[in-house]
């Protein structure tokens, strides 16, 4: 992948700890590690009570907030491997959580669904990263939440942001 030249330029100075814009850069960084471990070590010590990781909450989640989310459609969300998906998927369906159904139109596509179950569990642990959250933004004040929306969404590949947008800004459909 050729970068342009301001690219490379960001790059020169995120790699040259003489700069103050760069020191920002990296302590922006292991910030964002340390809230990383945090935001998702409350669903961790969660999941582990049912023998589940973080590939079983991402694929809970995401089903649970786009019910009938084809497996085609979660392979692009996640952007891992169909061999990567199946043995947690197999899991999730196996236990319960999730149910998968052939597609109206094309029987060989599946949509998948949360169970009762399912539901009942991403909601939990939707409810421990959105008090996260919420104490995070009560703490920077009112405008915080959209600045941090702004700035996670700079994060995300340019090509993808609007999708990524899109899928973010879903209603929830727990209900």
């Amino acid at each position: 992948m050729d970068m342009d030249e301001p690219a490379k330029q960001r790059v020169v100075l995120a790699h040259s700890e003489s700069t103050d814009e760069a020191q920002s850069l990296l302590e922006l960084v292991e910030l964002l590690f340390f809230a990383y471990r945090d935001f998702v070590g409350d669903p961790d010590r969660l999941l582990e009570d049912f023998g589940f990781g973080r590939a079983h909450h991402r694929v809970l989640h995401f089903v649970a907030r786009n019910p009938g989310l084809t497996i085609a459609n979660l392979l692009t969300i996640l952007k891992i491997t169909k061999q990567s998906l199946n043995p947690v998927l197999k899991e999730l369906i196996g236990k319960g959580y999730i149910i998968s159904r052939p597609g109206s139109d094309d029987r060989r596509q599946r949509h998948l669904f949360v169970s009762e179950r399912g539901k009942s569990l991403a909601q939990d642990l939707m409810s421990l990263q959105t008090r996260r959250m919420a104490r995070a933004t009560s703490e920077c004040g009112p405008e915080s939440a959209m600045v941090a929306r702004q700035f996670l969404a700079a994060m995300i590949e340019p090509s993808e942001r609007a999708e990524a947008l899109k899928i973010a800004a879903a209603q929830d459909r727990l209900r």
